[in-house]
């Protein structure tokens, strides 16, 4: 610091007036990097997206939950919203709620047939526009529970959707996504970082962040980006307690009696 004192003309020893001068500096120093990184700020947070009409969103799982009110945001915001749904009642709660440009169509993420109708169907919405941004967002949580209650269905049935899904909607969908240079969006978790508890979400979550930072490095090349959501607990139907309960009581039924009398019903309590 005393060079840098000294290269403005402050003498290296410091008085009280020149000490005075360089608590003067420091501050001025300080003032002008927060005015400039306020700026800054202010400059990115005032930048809008251009062209919104022609801009089209695919959203998996907006039955309820994240998907189905980012789908309303995005629609009042003036996207192209293509949404997919499980059940014909979501869809059609959906385009109730929203506008003539939010377009839905039935999706089952664990069947390779269900994707590719999908897509098809996108490829003729979107034209030579190409997909702008897809949300991997359909999920489940259950069954959760300890590990040795499980079985292999029980981390199956959770992997296809969280996983498996996530990975074959990506591939899938890239050539449109390549087309318009646009972004992938992978709903993982905090607990895809952290994990709190057996069966497959845990599990699930960290192979989508995992997929995610490889396929970052894999089509950086082309422009698009790969972005992460980890959300904490929010009270969404993924987090519903009932459900959770009652999936722990059916993991316990299906114990052999020598795996119940090792773990004692007081463990079951201790995990409700």
């Amino acid at each position: 610091m005393d060079s840098v004192y000294q290269y403005l003309g402050y003498p290296a020893q410091a008085n009280n007036e020149s000490g005075t001068s360089r608590d003067n500096l420091w501050l001025y120093g300080v003032g002008t990097f927060v005015v400039l990184w306020t700026l800054g700020w202010l400059y990115r947070d005032s930048l809008e997206i251009e062209d919104i009409k022609e801009k089209y969103v695919f959203v998996t799982g907006c039955d309820s939950g994240f998907g189905n009110l980012l789908c309303k945001r995005l629609d009042r915001r003036g996207f192209r919203v293509i949404a997919g749904c499980l059940t014909e009642k979501g869809a059609d709660d959906l385009k109730r709620a929203t506008g003539p440009y939010l377009k839905t169509v039935l999706l089952d993420v664990t069947s390779t047939a269900s994707i590719q109708k999908a897509m098809e169907y996108t490829k003729q919405e979107v034209g030579d526009n190409g997909l702008w941004g897809i949300v991997n967002n359909a999920g489940r949580s259950l069954p959760m529970g300890p590990s040795e209650w499980m079985r292999l269905e029980d981390y199956t049935s959770t992997l296809k959707v969280n996983m498996t899904g996530v990975i074959e909607m990506t591939l899938t969908f890239l050539p449109l996504i390549k087309q318009a240079q646009g972004r992938i969006v992978n709903v993982a978790s905090v607990l895809g970082r952290v994990a709190a508890n057996g069966g497959g979400y845990c599990i699930s979550k960290f192979a989508v962040e995992s997929f995610s930072d490889c396929l970052r490095r894999d089509i950086h090349y082309f422009g698009i980006k790969v972005c992460i959501i980890e959300p904490g607990f929010f009270k969404t139907a993924v987090t519903s307690l009932d459900p959770i309960e009652s999936e722990l009581h059916r993991l316990w039924n299906q114990l052999t009696p020598e795996v119940k009398a090792s773990y004692g019903d007081k463990y079951l309590d201790k995990c409700k």
